[in-house]
């Protein structure tokens, strides 16, 4: 009887190593951050400005997070009013994410994004700061 109360006490332990070796193995959201591939970009029509999904904690990129929230505005310069409207296009390599917008103006613009990461709970928000140029 003993030798059966042992065996059950090693396998509920072998069962929580398990489970808490697994959660550790899991990214917090707070690891994923966008950056912009390029800081810059030229004012006028149909300008694509590029991000980087990444794992900061690995430095790898992320690919396929679904990119639910999007947003370009000029906050930066006090004219949080002075939005324009961003579509996502195809991206180059895995873990790149391309918008395209109308840069109205130089000055600048405040790229803000949200996103859920695959395997993951919660979700990634950014607010990035471009630069368009005449």
């Amino acid at each position: 009887m003993k030798s059966f109360d042992s065996s059950r006490a090693l396998g509920a332990a072998l069962f929580a190593v398990a489970m808490l070796g697994t959660t550790a193995a899991l990214a917090d959201i707070k690891d994923y951050e966008f950056q912009l591939v390029d800081q810059t970009v030229q004012a006028g029509r149909d300008k694509v400005v590029t991000v980087r999904l990444v794992n900061k904690k690995t430095g790898t990129s992320v690919p396929d997070a679904v990119i639910f929230a999007t947003r370009l505005d000029m906050a930066p310069d006090g004219m949080e009013e002075m939005a324009t409207r961003i579509t996502a296009v195809p991206g180059g390599e895995p873990g790149t994410y391309a918008f395209k917008a109308n840069f109205s103006m130089a000055g600048r613009w405040q790229l803000s994004l949200g996103a859920k990461v695959q395997g993951e709970t919660g979700t990634v928000e950014s607010k990035l700061v471009v630069t368009a140029q005449k």
